[in-house]
């Protein structure tokens, strides 16, 4: 993970997690452990994800989020989408599938981690819209539950109905890239990726439809390990791409 000069990128220090909506921090954050990802602050508590969801599982009372967040940005980048099956949790990786066991009406369901909360005592997790209207928790607005963690999805499963399969999700290793901006116009990505190709390897453009619109989204560089993937990451942001945030392969 070079750039086009062969200049080997230089450590300016470990940061992975990007929060959308949380407090500005002006205090100095506790010291984060090595490899850890960057802990942050919200209304003066501060939270340290952790770097494995491997055997996670929780207890306690989900809410849900709708139309007031919709289409805001999210923590990992994303535009909220009110209709997708996705949640926010405090501290597991972003991209996380979790199973939701509704513990009061027996309903389960599987949902992405990609946003951080709920910042409320007692609340595990918030549902997007349609995961606590599939759950049963809009109407009563919480509900108890239990939640496991399951991973990233493995390959798509061969026939139709068949059960998803999922491999733990881990920050240390594996293949990260860097998106350095979202467009609603392939033109103005288009224009980008040739700005970045001048220096850089591997820019390239990629889609995501979020249920009502396309966007494209601009991403350049490679790495397999999350330390030289954070050093990037820094470097991008130094070179003037403020924005950039790692994404897991």
């Amino acid at each position: 993970m070079w750039i086009r000069s062969g200049r080997l990128l230089a450590v300016l220090g470990i940061g992975l997690l990007y929060i959308g909506c949380a407090e500005t921090a002006y205090s100095p954050p506790p010291p984060t452990p090595p490899g850890h990802p960057k802990p942050y602050r919200v209304n003066g508590t501060w939270y340290q994800p952790i770097p494995r969801a491997r055997g996670f599982e929780q207890e306690g009372m989900a809410s849900w989020y709708g139309s007031e967040f919709h289409g805001r940005k999210t923590s990992n980048g994303e535009i909220y989408n009110m209709h997708s099956m996705t949640a926010a949790h405090k501290t597991l990786p972003l991209g996380t599938y979790v199973r939701v066991h509704n513990l009061r009406n027996g309903r389960t369901l599987d949902v992405r981690i990609n946003d951080r909360g709920p910042f409320v005592s007692g609340r595990i997790i918030d549902l997007s819209y349609a995961a606590a209207t599939a759950l049963g928790v809009v109407g009563p607005g919480t509900a108890p539950v239990k939640i496991e963690a399951l991973g990233t999805p493995a390959a798509a499963p061969g026939k139709a109905g068949a059960t998803p399969q999922y491999v733990p999700l881990d920050y240390y290793s594996g293949n990260f890239t860097f998106q350095v901006g979202a467009f609603a116009e392939r033109g103005n990505a288009q224009r980008l990726v040739t700005r970045l190709d001048q220096r850089y390897r591997n820019a390239h453009v990629t889609t995501y439809f979020d249920g009502q619109r396309t966007f494209y989204r601009v991403r350049v560089g490679r790495s397999d390990n999350l330390e030289e993937a954070t050093r990037f990451e820094q470097a991008l942001k130094r070179d003037g791409f403020a924005q950039t945030f790692i994404v897991a392969e």
